[in-house]
Order: C-alpha cells, then sequence, then structure tokens
C-alpha cells in the first residue's frame, strides 16, 4: 500500500497549514468565543474560496470529490488552529447525509449551496436515553395530509443554532402506531414548535439540545425516498470519527511541539527542564502516543471505503486509542507547564479542554472498546 502523498494532497496540507498558522491565532480564538455563531462567517467565506466545503462534494454537485485522506488533512490543520467552524457538521456529516439519502433534486437543491458556503447545516440524532447507540431514537415522525409531523428531544447537536437546515433522525410512526424505520428529516432553524437552547462547547465552539412539539414539516422534507437511514448514518458518524481523529492528531501535535519548546528555555537550578532524563523520557513517551494516534486516524481513514463491519471497526478501534492517547497527552503537556498549562495566559489550557471534549463526541473509549469487540465477533462469526 502506498501512503506517500500525491502532489494535490500535499499542497492541501501545505495551504491549511499556512492558512491556519497565519489566522487562527490566539486573539482570533477570543474573538470567536464571543461571538453568537462561534466562528467567523468571513472566514467561513474563505473556506469556500479556497474550495475546502467543495472538498468531499461530488464534482456531479459542484464538488471536487475528495476523499478521506484530503478531509484528515484539513482537519489535523484545524486541529492545530483550534479551528471552531462549522466543518465537521456542515461538510464531514450533513453534506453526506444527503449525498447518501438525499433525492438528485434534494442533491442538486443543497449540496452546491454548501460548497459556496451559503447552507450550513446540523445533525440532530443523540438523545439522552440513547448512550451513543446511534439505533436508539425515540423522537416519532407521524404521516399527516399535508407532510408530517415531529415529536421529540435532541441534545448535543453541534453548531445546531447557527444551521440553515437541521437534519433530524425520527422513527416513522407505522399504520398501526407501533416504532417503525428511522428517517431524516430538514427542518428549518425557525420552523414552529422547534425549540433551541444554545451553549457553548467545551474547547470551543457551539451547540445546542433540541424540543420538537408537533412541528409540522411538508412531505418533501423527508430526506430521501423513505428508506431506513440508520446504515447511512453509520457510514457517516464513521467518517465524522476519522475526521476528528485526525484533528486531535492536530491537536496532540501542537502540545508536543509546545511542550518541547517549553522544557528548552525553562530553567530550573541553572538548567533547562529538558537536560533532566526524567522529562525527556516523558517526551519521548508523548512523542510515541501523538504517533500512534496518528497511525490510527490514517488506518481509519483508509478504511473509510471498507464493507460496513472493517469500516466500523476501523473507525471505532481509532476513536478509543486516540482518546487515550489525547487525555495522556494533553495530562502531561499541562503537567510540564506546571501553573502555566492552565492559565489563559498560555493555549495549553485551550487544547486540553478540545482534547478532554473529543473523547465525549459519538461516543467515549469505552463505549468504542465495546463497539470494537462486538464487530470483531461478527466478522470472524
Amino acid at each position: 500500500m502506498d501512503l506517500t502523498l500525491s502532489d494535490e494532497q500535499r499542497l492541501l496540507r501545505e495551504s491549511a497549514d499556512r492558512f491556519v498558522a497565519e489566522t487562527f491565532t490566539s486573539e482570533h480564538r477570543k474573538k470567536a468565543v464571543n461571538d453568537p455563531l462561534g466562528y467567523s462567517p468571513d472566514i467561513w467565506k474563505q473556506f469556500a474560496e479556497l474550495g475546502w466545503l467543495a472538498l468531499p462534494i461530488s464534482e456531479a454537485h459542484g464538488g471536487l470529490g475528495g476523499g478521506a485522506i484530503e478531509i484528515g488533512l484539513l482537519m489535523e490543520a484545524f486541529g492545530r488552529g483550534l479551528v471552531s467552524e462549522p466543518f465537521l457538521s456542515t461538510v464531514v456529516i450533513g453534506a453526506a447525509l444527503v449525498a447518501e439519502c438525499g433525492t438528485e433534486a434534494q442533491q442538486q437543491a443543497i449540496l452546491p449551496r454548501v460548497a459556496e458556503g451559503a447552507l450550513t447545516l446540523a445533525f440532530a440524532h443523540s438523545e439522552r436515553a440513547a448512550r451513543f447507540d446511534l439505533a436508539h431514537v425515540d423522537t416519532t415522525a407521524t404521516k399527516t395530509a399535508g407532510g408530517w409531523r415531529l415529536n421529540g428531544s435532541k441534545i448535543a447537536v453541534l453548531d445546531g443554532a447557527a444551521a440553515g437546515q437541521i437534519i433530524v433522525s425520527a422513527r416513522v410512526a407505522n399504520a398501526n402506531g407501533a416504532s417503525g424505520k428511522l428517517a431524516l428529516f430538514l427542518v428549518p432553524t425557525g420552523a414552529p414548535g422547534l425549540t433551541l437552547r444554545d451553549y457553548a462547547r467545551l474547547g470551543g465552539g457551539r451547540g445546542c439540545n433540541l424540543d420538537l412539539r408537533d412541528v409540522q414539516l411538508p412531505a418533501d422534507a423527508l430526506l430521501g425516498d423513505g428508506s431506513d437511514a440508520l446504515p447511512a448514518i453509520e457510514t457517516v458518524v464513521d467518517h465524522a470519527m476519522a475526521a476528528l481523529g485526525a484533528e486531535a492528531v492536530g491537536i496532540m501535535q501542537t502540545l508536543l511541539d509546545t511542550t518541547l519548546e517549553y522544557t528548552k528555555i525553562r530553567k530550573q537550578f541553572g538548567r533547562p527542564l529538558s537536560a533532566n532524563q526524567v522529562i525527556r523520557h516523558r517526551l519521548a513517551d508523548v512523542a510515541m502516543q501523538v504517533d500512534e494516534a496518528r497511525s490510527m486516524a490514517l488506518r481509519a481513514a483508509l478504511m473509510a471505503n471498507a464493507e460496513p463491519v472493517a469500516r466500523g471497526r476501523a473507525a471505532s478501534g481509532a476513536k478509543a486509542k486516540i482518546g487515550k492517547c489525547a487525555r495522556f497527552v494533553a495530562e502531561q503537556a499541562v503537567q510540564l507547564h506546571g501553573a502555566m498549562g492552565v492559565t489563559e495566559e498560555l493555549d495549553i489550557g485551550a487544547y486540553f479542554k478540545r482534547l478532554l471534549a473529543f473523547d465525549t463526541l459519538f461516543g467515549g473509549s469505552a463505549h468504542h472498546y465495546r463497539r470494537h469487540a462486538a464487530l470483531s465477533g461478527r466478522a470472524h462469526a
């Protein structure tokens, strides 16, 4: 297997690293925290001009036709700058769900607008009782004379308040009222009966919880032809975990680089911290964890188009392992910086928070170790 990046991929990585380093400074991040959207619309337009929003969208719908490797290169650069723009929610998840489930008319109406930066999306799927089980959905969709009626609640909707459209999962009620197959619906953020409770996320960006009370939707709000949406949701979430893993690698690499530089200039007892053998051993351990995480993220990206069991094992394996690596790297970086590591004077604390948040998105390490084991049993059955 040739793992060498192509010329186009190298150019993408270099341009993303350069743009992030020049744009996402500490001052910019502080401004983004106070923005009600949680990100800068001007920078989002620049993402569109650079072609990043069109990267994974097919050429037939105004995109560039990129894959998981290209997304990983971008996300790693985004991790280095703690980017809070809704790239994951809009492009990696939202646009992918439209591409997987939507009719041709829906794809033509939505995907070019995403690529142009004119439309942001969010995915409302998680529920309090689900505990990361993608098949556990209590929100209901009932067929009406004019379309659909939605009732239920959703939590941890990434960038939901800033989205133009929210893709909501719901169980379609059968004729006898029993719970049926899973479906996806396009819900405008201003729909009557929809209540959003917005909040700041740990480590940057914003999320929200949703309440849907008799939300009336037209018939064409159903995404696709009504087929069971669970396989598509599993596919897209696996891809999202691979992208998040790449972002975490970018964060960890920045923490390693920053901590290494700090130990060279910080002196104790007349010599740099890095002259201490114990400190060197710690830094070596951190470097090993970063490389292990990078390998797992790359494997998840390479397996993105594999058959479902193999893809799921790679994604869960990466999420579980990178989650453990992330916690170790974050804790060591803070400890080696001392009390300075948790002050706002340095960026270490912000990177630390983002890594802690990584382990909770789409399930923690314990959940994905169990999922990996379960899928491994199916693979060898």
